[in-house]
């Protein structure tokens, strides 16, 4: 048996694994002392990019999202490969998924977008000193990169039209960033 926070852990098992999503069930006994189950989604790690321009414009995506089945408006996102690192992973993305290359790189923070039983840690980034470049989506991506001033992405996000948990942290994050900037 294995201590874990609270929790006890009798027994794990893999129920699924891909490339992308491994799937385990744990066999526990829960904190208030009963037996029970408790799954865990891992996702491979990811990224989230902001890129903004001079004029305080963002860039970013819309594309249909398989799993909530709907168009999303999103920062520049993908999964970090095994042994690759986040901000080339970030920079690669940027280049792939809309044709931009930054000459500036700002870690903002590493979020965890569902904490109950998904685990998909995603790092943030400000990209800036952008420059335009061939974007080279991969097959599964219809991209259209949408281009708006980082005050109306705040607004998409306090009216739900922005909903991906990376991308609202870091839109709100760069516009705290900008707005400290501003008064000094």
């Amino acid at each position: 048996m294995k201590q874990y926070g609270p929790w006890q852990i009798k027994e794990s098992n893999m129920v699924y694994s891909d490339p992308f999503v491994d799937l385990q069930l744990d066999q526990v006994i829960r904190p208030d002392g009963k037996d029970g189950q408790h799954v865990v989604v891992t996702i491979k790690p990811g990224v989230c990019v902001v890129a903004l321009d001079d004029d305080n414009n963002v860039y970013l995506t819309k594309e249909f999202h398989y799993a909530v089945g709907r168009d999303s408006v999103e920062a520049v996102s993908g999964g970090i490969e095994p042994g690759d690192k986040a901000l080339a992973t970030a920079k690669r993305e940027l280049q792939e998924e809309i044709g931009l290359v930054a000459g500036s790189w700002q870690h903002l923070t590493t979020v965890d977008p569902f904490t109950t039983c998904l685990k998909s840690p995603t790092e943030l980034y400000l990209a800036t000193d952008l420059t335009s470049t061939q974007s080279s989506p991969e097959g599964t991506e219809l991209i259209e990169t949408i281009k708006m001033p980082l005050g109306q992405a705040v607004e998409e996000i306090c009216a739900g039209k922005i909903s991906h948990a990376p991308t609202c942290v870091a839109l709100l994050m760069v516009s705290r960033i900008q707005t400290r900037s501003a008064s000094e």
